[in-house]
């Protein structure tokens, strides 16, 4: 299942920033590792997002592979000029993963219960029932 990071990232020094970025996109490529957005300022819909923050989504084959990649050796050099170049949250997600107590209930597949569909016999008799006319 894929995984994904995801990070607000704030630049605070510009040419470090460069040197960051260029750094862990080699460090992602070489890990199977790929943008879904880098960089976005999001539309904010509800709650509060700041002005100054950006975000990066990186998706990866498995968790496993997204754990080697943030413990590397090609992104350690990275994660040292990230120590000046941002500050950021991040945060590291397993795909499609729903956990009950979070808005679902536990169906044993870890997946949202679809509404019940109403019998097709039910809706039809009381189509034709000449007292509802």
């Amino acid at each position: 299942m894929a995984a994904y990071v995801i990070s607000e990232v704030e630049v605070l020094d510009e040419t470090q920033g460069r040197r960051y970025r260029e750094l862990a996109a080699v460090s992602i490529a070489r890990h199977g590792g790929r943008y879904l957005a880098r960089g976005a300022a999001p539309v904010v819909a509800e709650g509060d997002w700041p002005a100054t923050c950006r975000l990066v989504i990186v998706e990866f084959p498995t968790m496993e592979r997204l754990q080697a990649w943030y413990q590397s050796a090609d992104y350690a050099e990275a994660l040292t000029v990230r120590q000046t170049a941002l500050d950021r949250r991040l945060l590291f997600v397993d795909g499609a993963h729903t956990a009950p107590g979070l808005g679902w209930p536990d169906t044993g597949e870890g997946q949202p219960r679809q509404p019940a569909k109403s019998s097709p016999a039910k809706s039809s008799s009381a189509k034709s029932s000449p007292a509802s006319g």
